[in-house]
């Protein structure tokens, strides 16, 4: 693969020939002055034949270890020893998949060093994966609880740039126990039931087990956050009840109880490095967890037109430097009968009170969204680079049904019609009647998702 890289512009050959040009005269070099004959079995060699790239025993500047997978062992620690940043770069712009880019940073210490240099945005110009529950135990005294046994639980991670390649997941089969799915957060999914409660790295199925949660209260806990990536300094896991807030600290060995005045937190956004809030009745707040919890609402204004028809979902989406709000307005069609528009809000904090004001049209960017708010929410730079659609917002599909045959996911342009039935196929019509948009979830469904080891790159 990184051979078809480096060959595949025009700038990328002159700078392998350069190197070659480089290496013969160095050997012509040594010959003159009289030095004794490179060893044959050191020398550098061309690329001329696919090899197995492994990670060196120990950093180098710009060398990268490659061995064959065939019988003929084959050393060339050279093969990569001229390539330029800029070079490097060249390769970094031809990735297209969070798959090509796990690939890249096990290559060697120098080109892990190189990503860690671009801006943290780069990376998420590659579409989330869809995450997709296709096992579930559904024996009626069971979906009675809404409790999921952990080991039958399976899941696929398909790349919307390349549908027809996925990849399959699961728990680990010694994880029998019931739970609930309470979120998932910076590539984990957060499971929860009485005091115990699990993570589940959603791109390797490694599971990190906190520490049990004692508390009289904690039964009426709806949902859970990781307030940070995981590997972050000072990052918490936070469980959400009708009146508390519980608080981990990764790597400590208790949880902190601290009193929670908020009419249910649905979604929680790092935006600009603040922690911002949405709760049930669509109001916002700031959060802070050091050097203690607080919860400070946000002024927020709104325009009259703004506020039109029966809102069924809500989403918060970060993109580059504007904090959008998602909105999913119900409305009757004569001819399609229930209906939606996505509408899309950015909220202005150079007034006071914040203004929300409406986007019109997303440019080059679009949002992932999923039927679940507690899930994560991701916008895309120029998607067209990897097959995607510029201005448009990516649905996933909210059947957790694999009998389902629909789309896993569907993509709508901003300010189209869509029926209600082609986002919600498995919802009954009583639901489309009265939409709740707090309405509990404890199994996990379709949703976006960015692999955790991703948020570490930089770090």
């Amino acid at each position: 693969m990184l051979r078809r890289f480096l060959l595949s512009s025009p700038p990328a050959r002159r700078e392998a020939t350069m190197a070659g040009r480089r290496r013969r005269r160095r050997r012509r070099h040594l010959r003159q002055e009289g030095s004794p004959p490179e060893d044959p079995s050191t020398s550098p060699m061309e690329p001329t034949t696919r090899r197995e790239v492994s990670i060196p025993d120990r950093p180098s500047k710009k060398t990268c270890h490659a061995s064959s997978s065939t019988s003929s062992f084959v050393s060339c620690t050279d093969v990569w020893a001229d390539l330029t940043d800029g070079l490097l770069l060249q390769i970094i712009a031809l990735l297209s998949s969070f798959h090509d880019l796990l690939a890249l940073i096990g290559t060697c210490h120098s080109w892990r060093a190189a990503l860690s240099s671009l801006p943290p945005a780069f990376i998420f110009n590659f579409p989330p994966l869809h995450l997709q529950a296709d096992d579930y135990d559904r024996r009626p005294h069971h979906n009675y609880f809404n409790l999921s046994l952990l080991s039958s639980i399976k899941w696929q991670l398909v790349n919307p740039a390349k549908k027809m390649s996925s990849r399959r997941c699961s728990v680990p089969q010694n994880i029998r126990v019931r739970m609930r799915f309470f979120g998932c957060s910076y590539g984990y999914l957060i499971f929860f039931n009485m005091e115990e409660c699990l993570l589940v790295d959603v791109y390797s199925g490694a599971i990190v087990k906190p520490p049990k949660l004692k508390s009289t209260g904690n039964h009426d806990i709806y949902c859970g956050f990781l307030a940070a990536p995981f590997n972050s300094f000072n990052s918490h896991l936070l469980f959400c009840s009708k009146s508390s807030m519980f608080l981990w600290q990764v790597g400590s060995n208790s949880w902190s109880e601290h009193p929670l005045d908020v009419q249910d937190i649905l979604q929680i956004v790092l935006f600009k490095g603040e922690m911002i809030a949405m709760d049930l009745l669509g109001r916002f707040h700031r959060m802070r967890l050091v050097p203690q919890l607080s919860v400070q609402q946000v002024a927020v204004m709104w325009e009259e037109d703004m506020v039109v028809g029966q809102s069924y979902k809500q989403w918060l989406v970060v993109c580059g430097d504007m904090l959008l709000l998602v909105d999913l307005p119900i409305s009757i069609d004569p001819i399609s009968g229930f209906c939606v528009t996505f509408k899309v809000l950015s909220l202005d904090f150079s007034v006071e009170p914040a203004k929300w004001v409406k986007v019109d049209n997303l440019g080059n960017n679009a949002l992932f969204v999923s039927n679940d708010t507690r899930t994560p929410t991701f916008s895309c730079t120029n998607p067209e680079r990897w097959g995607g659609k510029s201005n448009s917002i990516y649905f996933a599909n909210s059947s957790t049904d694999p009998s389902d045959r629909n789309e896993p996911w569907i993509v709508t342009k901003l300010g189209d019609v869509v029926p209600f039935t082609n986002l919600c196929s498995t919802y009954s019509s009583e639901l489309i009647q009265v939409p709740r948009p707090g309405g509990r979830i404890h199994q996990q469904q379709s949703l976006w998702v960015v692999p955790s080891f991703v948020y570490g790159i930089g770090s």
